[in-house]
């Protein structure tokens, strides 16, 4: 597995050296456009799987926002689609070994806590796995982290409370709250939901937990946002689509590629 993350660092470092990476998740893969991009493929770098979701675009573009480097992937893979946790968290793994040292993760979520509706920008404090999986099973690679890394501050408050101050300039709406990570690709049950809303849960999605334990485990630090596009099951009084997922989305996505275009540059690394 390390030789194939070092040939991946090895394949990005040539397009740059970035000290952030942000990763866009459903619907939102044009809200960051960088000054002098360079754009390649998942399937360009060495070990890269190729995302299947509708939604995400599979590439990665390295570039500059206000002089700082960024690195921004354009997509993300998901259990559902049949990866292994090891596949999901190589592209992260890959940034530590690149030299990242802040992890900018979004998503689409389903909202559960009172409150929420559509289009709501959440800050994520905390998660809860429910995947049924650790990313971190196996051998502990010790190049990368230790055998059992603290996952106490998993999302950075340091990074959480630059972002609260960014988006109060810019009169940004924000939340925060706890995500809940669920397998899918099914979306959840009324009952369901009203379990994980006793458990503290304030948002639900199919995605995010597996990246964020990765990148803490090698020592990058973490801010996540996640875009609120439904009401989760029971609490939504209609069906539930990716379609209205990925259109609330791309309404979202002016205001959230301003916010996380405006962070960025102000990130401590």
């Amino acid at each position: 597995m390390m030789e194939s993350l070092r040939s991946a660092a090895d394949f990005l470092r040539e397009l740059g050296q970035p000290e952030v990476a942000v990763v866009l998740g459903s619907g939102l893969g044009d809200v960051l456009p960088l000054e002098d991009e360079r754009v390649v493929r998942f399937t360009d770098v060495p070990g890269f799987p190729r995302p299947t979701a509708p939604g995400h675009k599979g590439e990665i573009a390295v570039g500059r926002i206000d002089g700082r480097e960024v690195l921004v992937q354009r997509g993300r893979l998901h259990y559902y689609e049949g990866y292994s946790p090891e596949e999901i968290v190589f592209p992260v793994r890959a940034y530590a070994l690149l030299g990242v040292k802040a992890l900018v993760l979004t998503n689409a979520s389903g909202g559960i806590a009172e409150g929420l509706a559509p289009g709501d920008l959440v800050l994520i404090r905390d998660h809860i796995n429910m995947l049924g999986f650790n990313p971190l099973r196996g051998p502990n690679p010790e190049e990368l982290g230790p055998r059992f890394p603290d996952m106490t501050e998993a999302y950075d408050p340091e990074l959480r409370e630059v972002a609260w101050e960014v988006a109060r300039e810019l009169g940004i709406s924000l939340r925060e709250g706890v995500y809940l990570a669920t397998m899918g690709p099914s979306y959840e049950t009324p009952s369901e939901i009203k379990a994980f809303r006793a458990l503290g849960a304030d948002l639900v999605g199919m995605s995010t937990v597996p990246e964020v334990i990765a990148a803490r485990h090698a020592g990058v630090r973490v801010l996540a946002i996640s875009c609120v596009t439904n009401l989760a099951a029971g609490i939504a009084k209609h069906p539930l689509s990716h379609e209205e997922v990925l259109g609330i989305g791309r309404k979202k996505a002016a205001e959230l590629g301003e916010l996380i275009r405006h962070l960025i540059p102000r990130l401590p690394v």
